[in-house]
């Protein structure tokens, strides 16, 4: 089982590895993923990245706090907005100063949220710690100084390292363009520290990754230029290069570019990337949102790196659409933390799936539930089946609301067994796939229900965080994280 492989730890492996020296110590987080499935608290808050900036509303984008305690008096509600300190950032993903990485260091403290501005380049630190409900700003780390000492701009992913330095993916230069691209490194009292990967040693493209310690390895994922995404998808540009179809394969922690995995043309836009949770392990997936596959990676008998398409999304044949066929579009999966089961999203056929990966080569579907998407009842939009019907699919209404955009961003409890939803993706691809619907009447956030022993996928009717309702207006909701932690947070070493 992975408990019992996460379980037995070689110490100086781990330190050698780039992780901490004693697991025996009480540091942030759990010592192994099994153990903050089995004994983690059940989540009381959320944070969530919400965003004005492209929704025509003049004010800055802010980190909601959800109540998720059904025993409150203010359950499914926000309540406090932080606002950062500028209009026009798109606050995007986030990630903790120190995670279960950090573990083995009793000296440090899962206190600051780190949240990347994807367009304006700025990354704002947030004290959770002091008020968990009510978090305050602590530090702007801005994009000149990140410009001016590392070259970098767009930061997404943010990770914490056991060395207590935070490492962010940056997807370009600060005039958009991919060939700058890499990871920039600041220290504990977020600091620009540098780039981490080695002079020479940047991806083709940016975005997503994680690392796994025991393995020697960090890969990462490519999106596409920033000044091609930025301004909305365009077909033309997959053609003309301006988007990723590879996965990088870093010395982990020497930030040395060992290989480069070419997808292909069944790996378009390859997105978030995991490995397995157990460090042990030297697999995992990424989903590729253009083609609505889920890619394998994994490692050799020679040590090198290969991949295959793990599952498919099958594309539909539409009508009333801009193309003639519409992908699923991948663009967000999680793994439980046994790594049993795998959900991901398609953001526009507006499904959640969760597949049984125990095998990981062969996963099967186990669970499915309709959330929105482009293809419910009473859109222009219909598929068309193997023999010519037209079809859509039954959304349910959720405390009266009908659901509007598509699942776009999830997280799964610790104990695997409730799966939040938001539905903004990047407020110019919201405004090009969804329009008004969205980008005017803001996000909303769901939770499903599992079944972890037989699968299955259930809306949670009596939960609904309605964003379109927000004080200053309707806002787009993206990223979501727990304050002690979660599947897409915390990694193991």
């Amino acid at each position: 089982m992975a408990g019992a492989a996460v379980a037995a730890v070689d110490v100086p492996a781990a330190a050698a590895n780039g992780g901490a020296c004693c697991h025996a110590a009480k540091g942030p987080g759990y010592a192994t993923p099994l153990e903050a499935m089995e004994k983690g608290p059940r989540e009381k808050l959320v944070y969530v990245t919400c965003v004005y900036n492209g929704t025509g509303i003049n004010k800055p984008d802010y980190l909601a706090t959800v109540d998720l305690d059904p025993n409150s008096p203010t359950y499914s509600q926000v309540i406090h907005r932080l606002p950062v300190t500028h209009t026009g950032d798109e606050l995007h993903h986030s990630g903790w100063n120190s995670c279960s990485s950090c573990h083995g260091d009793p000296s440090a403290k899962r206190r600051f949220l780190i949240l990347p501005s994807l367009l304006s380049g700025r990354v704002y630190v947030v004290d959770t710690a002091t008020d968990p409900r009510a978090p305050s700003l602590h530090k702007v780390v801005e994009s000149e100084d990140i410009a001016e000492k590392t070259g970098l701009g767009f930061p997404h992913t943010s990770h914490c390292l056991a060395s207590g330095d935070i490492m962010i993916s940056c997807l370009g230069d600060k005039e958009g363009n991919a060939a700058g691209n890499g990871f920039l490194l600041l220290d504990s009292e977020f600091n620009v520290k540098g780039r981490w990967e080695k002079p020479g040693h940047s991806p083709l493209f940016g975005y997503d990754f994680w690392y796994q310690p025991r393995h020697k390895t960090m890969i990462s994922s490519s999106w596409g230029a920033p000044a091609a995404f930025r301004t909305g998808f365009n077909l033309q540009h997959v053609q003309d290069g301006l988007y990723g179809r590879h996965l990088h394969v870093y010395d982990w922690p020497g930030g040395e570019l060992k290989q480069t995995l070419d997808l292909g043309d069944t790996g378009l836009l390859p997105l978030e990337v995991r490995f397995l949770h157990d460090p042990s392990k030297d697999t995992g997936y990424v989903g590729c949102a253009l083609t609505s596959n889920m890619v394998r990676f994994f490692k050799t008998t020679d040590g090198s790196w290969s991949h295959e398409v793990a599952l498919s999304v099958k594309t539909l044949k539409v009508r009333n659409w801009i193309l003639p066929e519409m992908p699923g579009l991948i663009t967000d999966f999680v793994i439980s933390l046994d790594d049993r089961y795998l959900y991901l999203v398609n953001w526009l056929h507006g499904d959640i799936r969760q597949y049984n990966i125990e095998d990981p080569a062969k996963p099967f579907l186990a669970g499915q539930v309709w959330v929105g998407g482009l293809l419910q009842k009473g859109s222009d939009v219909v598929y068309v089946t193997d023999d010519g019907q037209e079809e859509q699919y039954n959304v349910p209404q959720v405390k009266g609301h009908r659901l509007r955009g598509g699942p776009q961003m999830i997280q799964l409890s610790l104990d695997g067994k409730r799966i939040f939803v938001t539905n903004s993706l990047f407020s110019r691809w919201d405004e090009q796939f969804f329009g008004d619907d969205l980008v005017k009447k803001g996000s909303h956030m769901l939770q499903i229900d599992v079944d972890t022993e037989k699968g299955g996928l259930a809306i949670n009717p009596n939960f609904f965080v309605d964003f379109g309702t927000e004080p200053d207006g309707p806002a787009l909701a993206h990223e979501m994280r727990y304050p002690g932690g979660d599947c897409t947070s915390d990694i193991w070493i």
